[in-house]
């Protein structure tokens, strides 16, 4: 019996659904976690300290329990998921996934341990990396919008000083 063979395009494809998937779920369960009090704050023991027996991450996580910005930050993410998981607005999840990709990766290496904040660039440069691919695999779209986006654009009436 021969076996089916699947061309470089069509490879790549399975690829791309498979980053989109990855990336919706790990999106989605950071967001979710966010919600249920499952990431940022502090123990009730830390709380105690005083600030400066705190280290950096510790104050950050602190700052980050805060709402209205968990909220944001957790529903921001899920949203982006979502957007990723469904085919009509994947270019839109990967455009939202990478701002807020980009900032986790700042906060990361500026508030954590360096090996800590060393394990975690690699990772979400990873996952930078996957979103760039999917840029690249719709790059045809991309490049029909951005050429939207920047051709010349006049006001709707004429103007004096315009």
């Amino acid at each position: 019996m021969k076996t089916p063979q699947i061309n470089k395009a069509k490879f790549f494809d399975y690829f791309i659904i498979i980053a989109r998937f990855l990336l919706a779920i790990i999106f989605i369960m950071y967001g979710y976690s966010k919600l249920t009090e499952g990431q940022f704050g502090l123990s009730n023991e830390m709380l105690e300290k005083p600030i400066k027996e705190l280290n950096l991450m510790q104050i950050g996580w602190y700052i980050f329990d805060k709402q209205p910005f968990k909220f944001f930050i957790g529903i921001s993410q899920i949203i982006c998921g979502i957007l990723l998981l469904i085919n009509r607005t994947v270019l839109i999840g990967a455009i939202i996934f990478l701002p807020i990709a980009l900032n986790i990766l700042i906060i990361d290496l500026t508030i954590m341990p360096t090996q800590m904040a060393n394990a975690f660039a690699f990772r979400l440069g990873f996952y930078i990396i996957l979103d760039l691919l999917i840029f690249y695999h719709y790059k045809d779209r991309i490049i029909k919008a951005l050429k939207t986006l920047t051709e010349s654009i006049k006001p709707k009436y004429k103007h004096k000083i315009w």
